[in-house]
């Protein structure tokens, strides 16, 4: 038996305890210090500063690597902002795989859906009245830098807003931004060979 933190990461958090960047003459940006102070515990993965959402912790070594682990391919869904009306075609091709400078994304599960029920984001998505957003729901298994925002920015639809709803079986649903809760999860027994 392990515990599980989910937290719900506000936007302009560092998926870190510790900002390594911070000099003198800057400003400390918000770590996972400012909302977590349960000791001796990890993220499992990461979430880009400018994105918001789901990131998992952990203080147990075999369940970090059964969430994080690039070669075990646990799924993980987005909520993607997008500027424009996003075509069926754009879709399409994020289904099948992207192509990007370090090469063909997996294929993803990609669909349009409606502006879900959310917090509000500070500081705000910027707005344009002549150029509409839509929204997509969208899964990956793997974990490339800045993946999703490459992604439909390569099909012509720049991400203004990032959440991560879900991964695996664990969601946001319930959580409110900087809030966290606590599950225990039952690791697989190994089997010992004599």
């Amino acid at each position: 038996m392990a515990d599980l933190i989910l937290f719900n990461k506000p936007f302009q958090v560092l998926s870190q305890f510790t900002d390594e960047r911070l000099t003198a003459e800057q400003n400390p940006r918000a770590t996972l210090a400012d909302w977590i102070t349960i000791p001796g515990v990890y993220p499992a993965g990461r979430l880009d500063y400018d994105s918001e959402g789901l990131l998992l912790l952990t203080g147990n070594g075999p369940l970090q690597h059964r969430i994080a682990s690039p070669a075990l391919k646990m799924p993980k869904t987005y909520w993607v902002q997008v500027e424009g009306d996003i075509s069926v075609g754009a879709i399409a091709k994020l289904t099948a795989g992207v192509t990007l400078k370090d090469g063909l994304t997996q294929p993803a599960k990609a669909r349009r859906i409606e502006q879900p029920k959310l917090w509000q984001r500070v500081p705000p998505v910027r707005r344009r009245d002549t150029i509409p957003t839509s929204w997509l729901e969208l899964t990956i298994t793997e974990g490339r830098n800045r993946q999703v925002r490459r992604m439909t920015a390569a099909v012509g639809f720049p991400t203004l807003r990032l959440i991560r709803y879900r991964i695996g079986d664990w969601s946001l649903d319930g959580l409110e931004p900087g809030k966290y809760r606590t599950l225990p999860v039952n690791l697989p027994r190994r089997n010992r060979s004599s």
